[in-house]
């Protein structure tokens, strides 16, 4: 009697199953582009071989903010307030920075009630993976425009919107961060190498994703609406990410593509497409933005990378050994040192 054998299941190389980087069932609106990014995280650090147990995602509130729900079941998390996943990101960075942090947030929660958080997060270039799952409007209620919807917007009820928007990518670029990218839920071959690149830089990576709405923002008027998006997208370049662990030596064509090597190693490869695109020029960066938005494009793509720039670590000249994990010797000033201080005070 022959029995068919079980073919083995497929790990990555740390020896894990893509089982251990699922989460739980989504709860979201059929066929809502957060849950192809939750999808794409899931698959990019599986095969970039990440331990999800070192891994810390963060959220505050509104329909983006149950996505961390559906990815890396095995990592810590923690849903904060509305607006906050930015400080208490930068909270448990800072004291356990051995963690690979990963915000994700929306619209409403990092351009609106988060907006001042978010200045001071870009400011301080601290490494940490920031994904705002960007669809327009406030999903939880009812479909409002949100501060990211474009001038000229039409609701689903037919309003248009009259105030100008926040672009999240241009802050980035202006403020500090020093990777800035914008992509398509619908785009998993580009999303994929900027996530990818995310994990291995070591500074902020703000990548913004157009995730459009089903339920509000998906008709015609919208200008993020799937549609809209598919029609107006403008790839700056082709993406293509090669880990340290990879072999990096090919053969590339002069004036084809640009290599840009991360602080491990690894390679993003950027192939021009019909245009001279340097993400490593700031400048070029922001007349780019401005110039999509007067042609009413969305250009797509890693907009700007800067791997020479000091993160927040450096910045505050930390120890390598995590907070964390220091002796209350070293965190606690001694008695003698607080009498002294109080002696002084006197």
């Amino acid at each position: 009697m022959s029995t068919t054998a079980v073919p083995p299941k497929k790990t990555n190389r740390i020896g894990l199953e893509v089982l251990s980087y699922k989460g739980g069932k989504t709860t979201l609106c059929a066929g809502c582009g957060h849950n192809s990014v939750s999808e794409r995280i899931v698959e990019v650090f599986f095969e970039m071989g990440v331990q999800p147990w070192q891994v810390a995602k963060f959220s505050g509130i509104g329909c983006s903010s149950k996505s961390p729900a559906y990815f890396l079941n095995l990592a810590h998390g923690f849903n904060s307030v509305h607006g906050r996943a930015a400080s208490v990101s930068t909270g448990a960075m800072l004291a356990n920075r051995d963690l690979l942090g990963v915000v994700v947030t929306g619209d409403g929660d990092t351009a609106s009630i988060g907006i001042g958080q978010f200045m001071h997060l870009l400011r301080r270039n601290l490494p940490l993976i920031y994904i705002i799952e960007d669809n327009g409007v406030y999903g939880l209620t009812k479909g409002q425009f949100s501060a990211t919807s474009d001038y000229g917007a039409k609701s689903k009820l037919g309003n248009l919107n009259e105030m100008h928007k926040l672009d999240c990518c241009l802050l980035g670029i202006e403020l500090g961060a020093t990777l800035v990218a914008r992509s398509f839920s619908g785009d998993k071959k580009q999303l994929q190498a900027i996530l990818k690149t995310a994990i291995s830089h070591k500074g902020l990576s703000i990548i913004d994703v157009i995730s459009p709405c089903t339920t509000f923002n998906d008709h015609p008027g919208s200008t993020m609406s799937y549609a809209y998006v598919k029609e107006h997208d403008i790839p700056l370049h082709d993406l293509n990410f090669i880990p340290h662990f990879d072999d990096i030596h090919v053969e590339i064509e002069d004036g084809e593509t640009q290599e840009v090597t991360l602080h491990d190693g690894s390679v993003l490869r950027v192939k021009k497409l019909g245009r001279d695109y340097d993400p490593t020029d700031k400048m070029t960066a922001i007349r780019t933005l401005h110039e999509a938005e007067e042609a009413q494009e969305v250009v797509t793509g890693v907009l700007y990378i800067n791997t020479h720039s000091k993160n927040y670590y450096e910045t505050l000249n930390m120890v390598d050994t995590p907070l964390s994990a220091l002796p209350e010797t070293l965190t606690r000033p001694s008695k003698a040192a607080l009498d002294e201080i109080m002696e002084e005070l006197r």
